[in-house]
């Protein structure tokens, strides 16, 4: 499996084409940032763009979920269909994460576009194989050319899991080599038969 992964031409467009392939994911996501509050949320995804989120920590038992039909967000600050509820734009900055992540950009996908954004203008590196947890991942490093920054991101360390193809850890620093944040992917799952009702 690991050598099959290995032999992708380009491993962010094989990502981006599992991405694109799957119906939907779910994980328990723990993000640390390297200023600021570390997140750990359960997320799940369904194509078209169905998220939700239920938070461990901070704010544990709130649920936010984001309709793509509808583009708004709900955020139940004390558990899924409890008063009260409240119904938000993506950007606002009452449920914006830290350095101001938003929940419509918060997939797989969303991450990948902003990789391959970086590669378009810079270079890929394979570092090499590495377990993460107790999933086997290949280690990239995508860095930008100063003179095409894409969005301020200088470097993104990725960590592609060698079953699905997908990242499940994800080092991301600016231009200046400062780091920003970690995100870790636990327990990824993909195209489940059966998923919690989003609305």
């Amino acid at each position: 499996m690991t050598d099959c992964l290995f032999a992708a031409p380009d491993l962010i467009a094989d990502a981006q084409a599992r991405f694109d392939a799957l119906t939907n994911y779910e994980a328990t996501v723990r993000s640390t940032p390297y200023a600021g509050v570390p997140v750990e949320v359960r997320y799940c995804y369904c194509k078209p763009g169905f998220i939700r989120m239920d938070f461990i920590r901070p704010h544990a038992g709130a649920v936010l979920t984001y309709s793509p039909e509808t583009d708004r967000v709900t955020l139940w600050p004390f558990g899924f269909h409890t008063f009260p509820r409240l119904a938000l734009a993506p950007d606002n900055p009452l449920i914006q994460g830290p350095n101001a992540h938003r929940i419509d950009h918060s997939d797989i996908g969303a991450l990948l576009g902003n990789v391959r954004e970086l590669q378009r203008h810079g270079k890929t590196q394979i570092v090499g194989h590495e377990a993460v947890g107790s999933r086997h991942a290949v280690h990239l490093v995508i860095s930008g050319a100063p003179e095409h920054d894409a969005a301020g991101d200088g470097c993104y360390q990725l960590w592609l899991d060698v079953m699905t193809g997908l990242p499940i850890k994800v080092i991301r620093a600016n231009g200046r080599g400062e780091m920003i944040e970690t995100v870790l992917m636990e327990d990824l799952r993909v195209d489940l038969p059966e998923i919690e009702p989003f609305l």
